[in-house]
């Protein structure tokens, strides 16, 4: 069972043959999730595979399973699980995913991450899931959502580590500065109890199977990748022992 954290001096591997297979990237609002998601994307030449994406291009080709989707979300119902699944479950035949993907706000559940299991399972020649946690303490992620201060434009700074050099003003076009309503602390703190409950069980059914291992987030972009490359490999190594 492999929980450390990895050690901010290790760095990517050069293998070039190496199959990721499925990563599965958790973390709490404000860890860099999307960043970390790219760096990887770019490495391996893997897609990203996020629920909300595939939501939106059923809605948008009006397959079956968007307008089933579409009629959920214009009554403000959820998207059963089910029938996330069933859209998961075609993105996944696509042949860009062979070498590979990551997993972006799927599983959320227990219930999806037990079916995602069985339905790789069912494919051979499919790696099961390394799931990778960013972990940055919580003051520090209170300070990066809090403190992020954006203008019309969309020039984006943080109070605490980026301030602009008059405060309250854009250093480029001068324009004020506004913090967006979902930037609030009282916001910010309603995400992280849905982020808690929601993942605690998803980390322990990972974390049971030797599946899962936590990554330091608060260093540089390119060490926490680095680390999350590291993790990668030694969980893969030990899945295939």
């Amino acid at each position: 069972m492999t929980t450390s954290i990895a050690s901010e001096h290790e760095t990517a591997p050069s293998d070039k043959n190496f199959l990721p297979g499925p990563v599965l990237l958790l973390g709490a609002p404000g860890v860099g999730k999307g960043t970390q998601a790219k760096a990887l994307m770019a490495a391996y030449g893997i897609p990203q595979v996020s629920t909300g994406d595939i939501l939106r291009a059923n809605i948008s080709k009006g397959t079956e399973l968007g307008k089933a989707a579409k009629a959920l979300v214009d009554q403000g119902t959820l998207v059963s699980d089910d029938l996330v699944n069933q859209m998961v479950a075609d993105r996944l035949k696509q042949p860009d995913t062979r070498r590979g993907f990551i997993l972006d706000g799927f599983p959320r559940t227990l219930n999806q991450a037990n079916w995602l299991d069985v339905q790789l399972s069912s494919d051979a020649g499919t790696l099961p899931v390394i799931a990778i946690s960013i972990v940055v303490e919580y003051e520090q992620l209170l300070h990066r959502i809090t403190g992020r201060r954006i203008c019309g434009t969309d020039h984006i700074y943080n109070i605490y580590s980026n301030p602009p050099a008059v405060p309250g003003i854009c250093d480029v076009d001068g324009s004020a500065l506004i913090q967006r309503p979902d930037d609030s602390e009282a916001v910010f703190t309603e995400r992280m109890k849905t982020f808690e409950a929601q993942t605690a069980p998803v980390v322990e059914h990972y974390r049971k199977q030797g599946r899962f291992e936590i990554v330091g987030g608060d260093r540089p972009v390119e060490e926490v990748t680095a680390g999350i490359v590291s993790a990668l490999n030694r969980l893969r190594q030990a899945s295939n022992q």
